[in-house]
């Protein structure tokens, strides 16, 4: 069994057998047919993932990660808020009439603040702060943008990373306001595993922990039937994670940097309902 899987096996059997139910409250989320889409959460979930040990991905059923890492390098790498600039179809759903998702994600991480070292967004002040002033206390990112939220489809669910160097060891801490157990979270936690992976390497960094905290942790009502089937699945040890040792700029990278070296994972063939 994966790490991943331990992690992901007991937050999901404690949410089921200690969590809230919302169904006596208004919700936003609908299912297709227009009913409200309830859940069962838990508030507070922080899991530790020691990125030196595996690579956290599940086991339990297969997780998409070169598309999780496609998404990420969108927002992150291309601050892309376009979908006919993602390989996927994850955001359909979300697509605004322009075929953007609005002001979100990586326009975000795109716009430009003034410094006293000059112009930077984001993406590009992380990583001038990890070669230049790694002790800094103050490499972050932060998407939530209250002035732009009335032009997202969708108001982002992970939307801050804090990064700090330990002697040279590279730690990150991905706050995230809501998180689908089911459809999500295993899908998050690689394609931000891999972004540690990617900063540390072009900042001459060894990768460390990935600590994930979720305010809203949460499985609908729709998908509780499908994660108890899930659980039940067997589990096989974790595939090993390479990353292209000759990409030095960041903005090299592609989805094919990567590979999972002996991934084996149980097959999930279940139709997933999508809240909106």
């Amino acid at each position: 069994m994966s790490r991943a899987d331990e992690i992901y096996r007991a937050t999901c059997l404690d949410i089921l057998e200690n969590g809230f139910w919302d169904t006596d409250l208004q919700v936003r989320p609908k299912w297709a047919d227009g009913t409200p889409a309830h859940t069962v959460k838990k508030f507070g979930v922080v899991n530790r993932y020691d990125l030196r040990e595996e690579f956290p991905i599940m086991t339990l059923r297969r997780t998409y990660w070169k598309s999780a890492i496609d998404e990420i390098l969108w927002i992150w790498q291309k601050k892309s808020n376009r979908l006919d600039e993602l390989g996927s179809h994850v955001w359909d759903e979300w697509a605004q009439p322009d075929g953007t998702i609005g002001k979100a994600y990586g326009y975000q991480l795109g716009v430009k603040h003034q410094y006293p070292e000059g112009e930077f967004d984001q993406v590009d002040r992380v990583l001038y702060d990890l070669k230049h002033n790694p002790a800094s206390r103050r490499i972050l990112t932060n998407i939530y943008n209250f002035e732009d939220l009335h032009e997202m489809n969708l108001y982002p669910c992970a939307y801050s990373m804090t990064f700090n160097v330990t002697g040279n060891t590279l730690n990150a801490i991905l706050n995230q306001r809501s998180q689908d157990m089911l459809t999500a979270n295993n899908w998050n936690v690689c394609q931000y595993a891999a972004l540690v992976h990617m900063f540390a390497q072009v900042s001459g960094l060894q990768v460390g922990e990935l600590v994930h905290v979720i305010a809203d942790c949460h499985i609908y009502d729709r998908h509780v039937d499908l994660v108890k089937k899930m659980l039940d699945n067997p589990t096989f040890e974790a595939p090993k994670f390479e990353v292209d040792p000759t990409v030095t700029d960041f903005y090299a990278f592609t989805k094919d940097s990567f590979k999972m070296v002996d991934y084996q994972c149980n097959k999930f063939d279940y139709e997933i309902p999508i809240a909106i």
